[in-house]
């Protein structure tokens, strides 16, 4: 079984801009997982061949 490569890096412009469209705060990019997380409102957000994917219905619920 092999192991899934870390996501490419995301634009630090672009993670500077991105807010959470939930809660409107901060995201923390997880590059081993390639997931923007909200904290706030307990949600990953996908991101895709680089593209992050900011709809809460492709969301991962955070365990608590």
């Amino acid at each position: 079984m092999t192991e899934k490569p870390p996501a490419p890096p995301l634009d630090p412009r672009l993670l500077s801009v991105l807010v959470c469209p939930v809660t409107k705060g901060p995201l923390v990019y997880d590059r081993e997982a390639g997931e923007l997380i909200s904290k706030r409102a307990g949600l990953a957000f996908p991101v895709r061949d680089g593209i992050p994917i900011m709809l809460p219905d492709e969301a991962r619920r955070l365990d608590a």
